[in-house]
């Protein structure tokens, strides 16, 4: 029930600042929410300290507080705020924060039994930034940390490259192959799978038990990172030992050169504003297709 209602919380509160009804929620100015009398209603607030005065159903805040003076039956989230719960109020559900704190007047507070607190109190002033101003997500400050951040990334891409290049050099070739003889297909197989995964996972969160869809969850995000990580690795030694050719017109060229290429490209292409979005996802789908179409040697070199 806690998975499924804040991924529920999160998805709708990417898309609409907040959902009120205008005779039970008022605003006393451009960064407050009331919530005066709203029982059956999720309030949803993005860049809004939401204060509820009597009663809502379950409230969820991007980049701003939640000030309970009353009651909410249901479950109280935050991201990049913290929860103040005040003497004689009231929370019915879990209490979920992400870069704030939970802070009630009273110890024990009012709560109801067997009801969890999920809190993480690191980088709060960051989430903060970042949920009033989403922007920056696509858009990043070009700053010295940045620049620092984007060489300690190709470092790392270059050694975990390096490693599974020794570990299994022909996994990595065939995928070469795979991906330059059939770069549709593998992009279409990887898009279907993204979908076909997503699904999975949110039928799984609405339909099964609580153990059976971590579980599945589990398996998705192993799914997942197992073939970015192969992905990345193919993509970065493709686009290398192209550029490789280039430079070197067409010369033979030394693997490890050519790896530290693509991990420089790759990764300036990730730090594209804007751009950055469209690299990620191509690099995303394009793993799972070179995953999903994986067969021997021998049935490629058929093919």
């Amino acid at each position: 029930m806690l998975t499924r209602l804040f991924l529920s919380f999160s998805f709708l509160g990417l898309f609409a600042l907040s959902i009120v009804a205008q005779a039970n929620i008022s605003h006393t100015d451009e960064n407050t929410i009331i919530v005066n009398d709203a029982p059956e209603m999720e309030v949803f607030a993005f860049g809004k300290t939401v204060i509820v005065k009597n009663e809502a159903k379950g409230v969820l805040s991007f980049g701003g507080d939640v000030i309970i003076e009353g009651k909410v039956s249901g479950d109280v989230a935050t991201i990049g705020g913290s929860v103040i719960q005040k003497k004689g109020a009231f929370v019915g559900g879990d209490v979920i924060i992400f870069g704030g704190k939970y802070l009630p007047e009273v110890i024990p507070p009012m709560r109801n039994k067997g009801k969890e607190t999920v809190m993480y109190a690191g980088y709060e002033e960051e989430l903060r930034s970042l949920m009033k101003q989403p922007s920056q997500i696509l858009s990043p400050d070009f700053s010295f940390g940045f620049i620092v951040q984007r060489l300690l990334s190709v470092l790392f891409w270059f050694v975990i490259s390096l490693a599974l290049t020794t570990i299994t050099p022909g996994a990595i070739s065939r995928g070469i192959v795979r991906f330059r003889l059939s770069r549709l297909k593998v992009l279409g197989i990887g898009a279907l799978g993204f979908l076909l995964t997503s699904l999975v996972l949110a039928l799984s969160l609405e339909f099964l038990t609580g153990f059976l869809s971590v579980v599945v969850g589990l398996m998705a995000f192993a799914l997942v990172l197992l073939s970015y990580v192969f992905g990345r690795v193919v993509l970065q030694a493709s686009l290398g030992k192209w550029v490789g050719k280039m430079i070197f017109c067409r010369k033979k060229q030394s693997e490890t050169i050519s790896l530290l290429i693509g991990a420089l490209i790759w990764t300036a292409l990730l730090s594209v504003p804007y751009l950055w979005t469209l690299a990620l996802f191509i690099l995303f789908i394009a793993s799972l297709g070179l995953i999903l179409t994986a067969r021997s040697k021998e049935s490629w070199q058929k093919t």
